[in-house]
């Protein structure tokens, strides 16, 4: 590509992150605390753009001198002999212009379906009694481990409050899930639990719910990584807005 559309390629794409950064759109891709570190590479691709652009300008507006630069002319001349370069090369806008102009939604049940949960590995120890509360908001991995790990020990008697989106189950019953992360979206795997009692129906894969329940002895399989999943007894639910920061 010339430098001109190198230029333009590298604001847009320093847009595209910037505009992402500035919202909460970011928190789709990547952790809350990479903020900064977007907002100056974004910065730093604008800068590179805006020079990259003055730059080229700037040398076509100065005439040429002396006959050694008659080939540098007749090259960079636009009367149709010059070398040109292939028009396809700006089909690499194609893909920045659909970050700036399309916001892809955060990973959702298509994602949880293709990956095993999260809850794999040795038992961490060391879980403390619940805080003060019913029911008490706590997480989805919170849950899952003291469930697995801890075998429901500081669960018993306490009623929990838990926030996930609906996902088809291995035998089509609908389970919470939610996203965790360790950096950005390309690492996050799924926390499941299995729901019982008075459960989520009729409603569509993705679809955001808070739960209220209490924890329950049942257990299921996950079939992507064989391994247990915990299961709640929801004693009610109701639908609830996307949060602002869809993954733990």
């Amino acid at each position: 590509m010339n430098r001109q559309a190198q230029a333009v390629v590298l604001l847009l794409l320093g847009g595209s992150v910037l505009k992402a950064s500035l919202t909460d759109v970011y928190l789709r891709y990547v952790k809350e605390g990479l903020r900064p570190f977007l907002v100056a590479a974004g910065l730093l691709l604008v800068v590179a753009g805006v020079m990259t652009l003055w730059y080229d300008l700037r040398r076509r507006g100065q005439p040429h001198e002396g006959h050694e630069h008659e080939g540098a002319e007749h090259e960079d001349s636009d009367d149709g002999h010059g070398h040109h370069e292939p028009r396809v090369g700006w089909l690499l806008l194609l893909p920045v212009l659909g970050l700036l102009l399309i916001s892809p939604p955060a990973l959702g049940s298509y994602a949880a379906g293709q990956s095993g949960t999260a809850l794999t590995g040795e038992d961490p120890g060391g879980y403390p009694p619940l805080p003060a509360g019913d029911p008490l908001k706590i997480t989805l991995l919170d849950y899952a481990g003291r469930a697995i790990f801890d075998q429901g020990t500081t669960l018993a008697d306490r009623r929990v409050q838990l926030t996930g989106f609906v996902a088809p189950g291995s035998d089509g019953e609908p389970i919470l899930a939610r996203m965790i992360l360790s950096c950005c979206a390309a690492d996050s795997l799924p926390i499941k639990l299995g729901m019982s009692g008075d459960r989520p129906s009729g409603l569509p894969p993705d679809t955001w719910v808070e739960v209220v329940g209490r924890y329950s002895t049942q257990l299921g399989r996950d079939p992507v990584s064989d391994v247990d999943i915990p299961y709640v007894q929801v004693e009610s639910w109701r639908r609830v807005d996307p949060p602002k920061q869809p993954y733990e």
